[in-house]
């Protein structure tokens, strides 16, 4: 890892590039632990990545009482108690001070432990393999907690892995794990979150949006513990011909999928839209399938013209919707799943153009900050799919567009405003808003059908 630069978008990304350094541990005996709440989404992408089951193990960091981000030590379920005195002491530190900020966070690991387990015992880790998984580590605190905790509870093996981490890490951290694994160690080091592009607070909704899916992955696996952790999901690459280029794109399959969702996006970055993916990820865990690709090719993009031609962005839409159901279904061996199409800036326009011409083959549109003012008043009247438009409060410009659009639309249609977010949904918590709505629209208009025509 270089020095200096960002180097993951969000821990989504982050996940998978650990995911790819911990191939050597899959198997039915690992189980993956995640240190809430940011560790989950990492996490996630390992589990399901090494096909084992993911459970969580909750510590709290005891903070500088004048300075909180900086820890002083941290506490654990199971009564851990880790304390860094080349902290404590250069800052000055009273015991009436340190057992102050104890008895808080105590309060705080018990809420969060209830509010995340639901009642649930934790997953068994006697005689297992048990990779421990955060964001990053900074001083160390919390993850040595985490694997004192799981060391306690019987693991054979511990394995403590994160994306990122100072240099000297592996100095602190050596005598409480078997093997350390990091993407990078990047100098100078100050904040794990100066390597994320987006390193939004992870909400205790989406822990347990991860958890839950989780759960629902594993069921029905041999031991009981959701061992396969989602391993009979599908993720490749798939290249489809469409208008005479052929574009690459991800289809991932999640067990059991209830419908596959097409993005597109006006511009070539389909594939590494951090926003795109992230809403992707949230559906996969719903159990509807993604295809994420780019309706341009790198030299095509840097014409900002070809961004704003909708007729061509919408039939190379149109050719890949007819295609995919075909090759989902050939490849996967199961049924055509319904089609929906979700699509940003002039993908939007694209999705409503080609929804127009599939007909009934789209069960359901829906627009994230798009522009669908811009597929025409006639393709916005022969749209006959349910099409949900999703705007942010503070874009007043696009929405008023959207709102324009949708008076021309003649079928089934809603005007989401989500407060409080710009044109991008950079605000925290809107992009979840936003990958909450089309889950919810998408489950209410996707039916099973044939392939469109």
């Amino acid at each position: 890892m270089h020095a200096t630069g960002t180097h993951f978008s969000d821990r989504t990304d982050a996940g998978r590039r650990l995911a790819a350094l911990l191939d050597h541990l899959r198997g039915p005996g690992t189980v993956v632990v995640a240190l809430p709440r940011g560790g989950v989404p990492v996490a996630a992408e390992v589990a399901a990545a090494l096909g084992a089951p993911l459970d969580i193990c909750v510590i709290r960091k005891l903070g500088v009482p004048y300075q909180p981000e900086l820890g002083m030590g941290a506490i654990g379920e199971d009564g851990v108690r880790v304390i860094n005195d080349q902290v404590v002491r250069p800052a000055g530190v009273t015991p009436e001070q340190l057992a102050a900020v104890e008895v808080r966070e105590r309060a705080e690991l018990e809420r969060r432990a209830r509010r995340y387990r639901g009642g649930r015992p934790p997953v068994d880790l006697r005689g297992r393999t048990v990779v421990v998984v955060d964001d990053g580590i900074a001083t160390g605190s919390t993850a040595r907690a985490a694997c004192l905790i799981v060391r306690a509870r019987g693991a054979a093996r511990v394995v403590l892995a994160v994306p990122v981490a100072p240099r000297d890490w592996t100095e602190r951290l050596s005598g409480v794990a078997d093997e350390l694994v990091c993407v990078g160690t990047p100098s100078p080091f100050f904040a794990i979150g100066e390597f994320y592009a987006d390193f939004t607070q992870t909400e205790d909704a989406e822990v347990l949006r991860h958890l839950a899916a989780a759960r629902a992955a594993g069921a029905g696996s041999d031991d009981g513990a959701g061992s396969d952790g989602g391993a009979s999901a599908s993720d490749r690459e798939l290249t489809l011909p469409a208008a005479g280029v052929r574009l690459t794109g991800r289809l991932t399959v999640p067990a059991g999928a209830r419908g596959v969702v097409v993005f597109a996006h006006g511009s070539g970055s389909g594939r590494h839209s951090p926003r795109n993916r992230r809403v992707a990820e949230f559906l996969n865990r719903s159990g509807l399938a993604t295809f994420l690709f780019d309706l341009l090719t790198e030299d095509e993009e840097e014409d900002r013209r070809n961004v704003f031609d909708v007729e061509l962005l919408g039939s190379r839409l149109t050719d890949v919707a007819r295609a995919l159901p075909a090759e989902q279904a050939r490849a996967d061996g199961g049924p055509y799943l319904p089609l929906g199409l979700f699509g940003a800036s002039t993908g939007a326009a694209a999705a409503l153009w080609t929804a127009a011409r599939l007909g009934d083959g789209v069960g359901a549109v829906v627009s994230r900050g798009g522009r669908p003012d811009l597929a025409g008043e006639g393709a916005l009247a022969a749209v006959r799919a349910p099409t949900l438009l999703i705007v942010g409060g503070r874009d007043e410009a696009v929405t008023d567009l959207n709102r324009r659009a949708r008076e021309r639309l003649r079928c089934e249609s809603e005007l989401a405003v989500v407060p409080h977010a710009g044109h991008l949904f950079e605000e925290p918590g809107t992009l979840d808003r936003v990958a909450e709505l089309a889950r919810d629209w998408f489950d209410g208009h996707l039916v099973p059908c044939g392939p469109p025509g």
